[in-house]
């Protein structure tokens, strides 16, 4: 640890070695205050947040990942899609709202052809003009190549004509061949995922990085999966945030595994921060990890809480007990709480 302290101070970037290190360590306190250390070098007290707005067009899935609980077939109860009438009836639901960023993903609904994709973009961008649209994994990105014949390029020409600008960070779990195997073989793997956002960062589209941690990976495969992150942002520097994303076994394939400790959880925050060292943003999502250890975690080197989603489904649904939006006003008090300073953002990090 005395090592890793001094790499830390002068600003020197830790290898695997050292990744590996950490994760062996059991003093969280160290760890903490070595990221607090790095996230106020950056920002001093400020911590970033977002007035958005999650839509979530479909549970209809055929992945049948075991580690989601949100997905259903189509014909089970609770399965939906949403119309355009649908997404108009929640857009409005916040239309006195300053929404600065709209978090669109689904499942992979096979009854869903592209145009869906397209005209959806348009009527968020037509309905706000003034909002990010930050939409669609990259597993949603190789389905919609697949059911339309289109390269991952052509796919995100068209989607940047009809308003997406940024994308979110999910489906890459733990980017690991034994764990694909195991919990998602029919989604995307770890080299799909990472030619996909390439191809996104290349085409100007920024995207966030997630890790989906607690449930059946190694320290060494959690390592392997920051240090892949952090080679692709110095070859393209596309990244904008990382968060990484505490797993919810309940109703899940894998409700045997029990949570991740409030512990695991900050070590994961502390980590994340230490080794990523070319990624500018680290969030504590409080959705997953709830809103009092999601404050906690901002003195553990996150510098970002998410934002105001107004109504979060996907996590819920496996057993989440945060709410499942919060205002801005409770945002800004969680942050002042902590003893820093709150600073609205767009998603781009610009300060509003």
């Amino acid at each position: 640890m005395k090592n890793i302290e001094k790499k830390v101070k002068n600003d020197e970037r830790l290898n695997l070695e050292d990744c590996l290190k950490l994760y062996e360590s059991d003093d969280i306190i160290k760890i903490g205050m070595l990221a607090d250390f790095v996230k106020k070098r950056r920002y001093g007290k400020k911590v970033f947040y977002v007035y958005n707005q999650h839509l979530n067009y479909t549970n209809i899935c055929f992945n049948k990942c075991l580690f989601c609980a949100y997905s259903k077939d189509k014909t089970q109860e609770g399965a939906y899609t949403f119309s355009f009438e649908d997404i108009e009836k929640e857009l409005k639901k916040t239309k006195d709202y300053p929404i600065k960023e709209y978090h669109i993903v689904g499942g992979l609904n096979k009854d869903i052809e592209f145009d869906y994709y397209f005209d959806m973009l348009k009527l968020v961008k037509k309905t706000n003009p003034e909002a990010t649209i930050k939409a669609f994994t990259a597993v949603e990105i190789d389905h919609l190549s697949k059911i339309s014949n289109l390269s991952i390029d052509t796919i995100f020409d068209k989607l940047k004509e009809a308003g997406l600008e940024m994308m979110p960070g999910g489906g890459a779990e733990i980017l690991n061949d034994r764990i694909h195997n195991k919990l998602f073989p029919k989604k995307i793997g770890k080299g799909r995922w990472l030619e996909i956002v390439k191809k996104a960062h290349l085409k100007g589209i920024r995207t966030n990085a997630t890790m989906l941690y607690g449930h059946i990976e190694t320290k060494e495969e959690k390592a392997e999966h920051l240090m892949t992150l952090r080679c692709l942002q110095d070859e393209t520097g596309g990244f904008t945030a990382f968060i990484p994303l505490k797993f919810h076994p309940k109703n899940t394939k894998l409700s045997h595994i029990n949570e991740s400790s409030i512990l695991e959880d900050l070590k994961n925050i502390s980590i994340s921060r230490l080794v990523l060292d070319n990624f500018d943003h680290i969030k504590a999502y409080w959705i997953m990890l709830g809103e009092y250890v999601a404050q906690i975690a901002l003195l553990f080197g996150a510098d970002d809480l998410d934002g105001t989603i107004i109504e979060e489904k996907i996590t819920h649904t496996a057993g989440a007990m945060s709410q499942k939006g919060l205002t801005k006003q409770k945002l800004e008090n969680l942050i002042k709480k902590a003893g820093l300073i709150p600073t609205m953002r767009d998603s781009f990090y610009n300060e509003i």
